[in-house]
């Protein structure tokens, strides 16, 4: 931190790597041999709305594009309880590299109009042959996974979680600050 930054209370906002979207599909490939854990093809993002004309703009031409092929994603855009948006995609479980271009195409979509303040993050769940879901966050503002199993309402499986950060640290730039592994409780998918 500098000078500036010290005395008016502000850092600079690191910027999103949103390439690191594309090591999930090697990730993926890892978490089904170490952990039994195996895509779902979902995957979704999670963004704060903006009012106005030029944001729903946005959103629509996001869905159109997304929808536009016929061997493209099922597109769902849902409002958790939280008031926040979320664009869900779906492709076969299979094909993780068009499942994380469609994450990244929003992403960047909503980068480049303007809204990249409130995108919060980017989920893709896994789940085994036991019924247990994790999902794989990317944290937008930090650049960083974490991963989050949730169990039930309002609980959530901390074992699985840290047996799916060791087994990715070396592939994927994992959040280090405990702090940040929000819940996302009701994220679609999982």
């Amino acid at each position: 931190m500098g000078l500036w930054e010290a005395i008016t209370g502000r850092s600079k906002v690191r910027p999103a790597n949103l390439d690191s979207l594309f090591l999930i599909p090697s990730a993926a490939i890892t978490l089904q041999t170490a952990a039994g854990l195996t895509p779902t093809g979902d995957g979704s993002v999670c963004y704060r709305s903006v009012a106005g004309a030029g944001f729903h703009e946005t959103q629509s031409d996001l869905v159109s594009l997304l929808n536009g092929d016929r061997s493209g994603p099922d597109v769902a855009v849902t409002t958790d309880d939280f008031g926040y948006t979320w664009l869900q995609t779906h492709r076969d479980p299979s094909d993780m590299a068009a499942l994380c271009t469609d994450l990244h195409a929003v992403n960047t979509s909503l980068e480049a109009q303007g809204f990249g303040s409130g995108l919060l993050c980017s989920l893709v769940p896994f789940t085994d042959t036991a019924g247990r879901k994790v999902g794989l966050v990317y944290l937008y503002k930090q650049g960083s996974f974490y991963p989050f199993a949730p169990t039930g309402p309002q609980q959530r499986d901390n074992l699985l979680e840290i047996q799916v950060r060791d087994t990715l640290r070396s592939e994927l730039p994992i959040e280090q600050d405990l702090s940040r592994w929000m819940a996302l409780w009701g994220a679609p998918g999982l």
